[in-house]
């Protein structure tokens, strides 16, 4: 999202979200004034609005699937995905999967913040489930650290199969402080990326970073 976009949605639309969605926020000091990777959990189509909260003003966008919705819902969500500067990516497809990377590595160097779902996908129960290794793998190739944060409310209000959205003032946030990586990146440099010890080192950090998800998820 641009910068301009970006501000227009701080002043008018981020009050409004405040208002009508937002119950508690913790946490907001942990932001970065430099650009970070913000990874949270992912439980409705709520947590996009909930993310662009924690982002506006600053230029920010998405990674976001393409290979779930078509007809009038694919239109709508090209339209909203092409506004926004969203990433797209099939989850079903490895070579969509490795150019999203490179996307999101590409917005990274220009000062943009990434907001990436490590889940892959919205929960169906409300729990926090396994992460995959797009922001790691992100983490090791730029150095830009994870903010990782926790969602809480948004599963109550739209979860998987409802139509339409509850509005009712009950979202949690949780920011907590940013993760970074030195050692693992310096020893992942020296590394075939399709090496096993090199997919230990994702493996590690992907797990370091869901397990303070679900912790700011407890504390909530």
């Amino acid at each position: 999202m641009n910068r301009v976009l970006s501000r227009l949605c701080k002043i008018f639309l981020k009050p409004i979200v405040d208002k009508i969605l937002i119950k508690e926020v913790r946490g907001l000091e942990n932001i970065p004034k430099t650009n970070f990777i913000l990874a949270s959990n992912h439980q409705s189509h709520l947590d996009w609005i909930i993310s662009g909260y924690i982002c506006v003003p600053r230029r920010f966008t998405y990674i976001g699937q393409v290979d779930r919705y078509s007809g009038f819902l694919g239109f709508g969500r090209n339209l909203l995905y092409f506004s926004a500067g969203v990433i797209p990516v099939n989850r079903r497809d490895e070579e969509s999967k490795k150019r999203a990377i490179e996307e999101a590595i590409k917005v990274l160097k220009k000062g943009e913040i990434l907001v990436i779902y490590p889940e892959g996908t919205r929960s169906r129960t409300g729990q926090i489930g396994e992460g995959k290794s797009g922001a790691s793998k992100i983490h090791l190739r730029t150095g830009i650290p994870i903010l990782p944060v926790a969602f809480k409310g948004t599963f109550e209000l739209f979860p998987v199969g409802r139509a339409i959205p509850k509005i009712k003032r009950i979202v949690k946030i949780n920011v907590g402080k940013p993760l970074n990586f030195p050692k693992e990146r310096e020893r992942a440099k020296s590394l075939d990326c399709q090496s096993e010890e090199y997919n230990a080192i994702l493996k590690w950090i992907t797990d370091k970073l869901m397990e303070e998800i679900k912790t700011l998820f407890t504390n909530i």
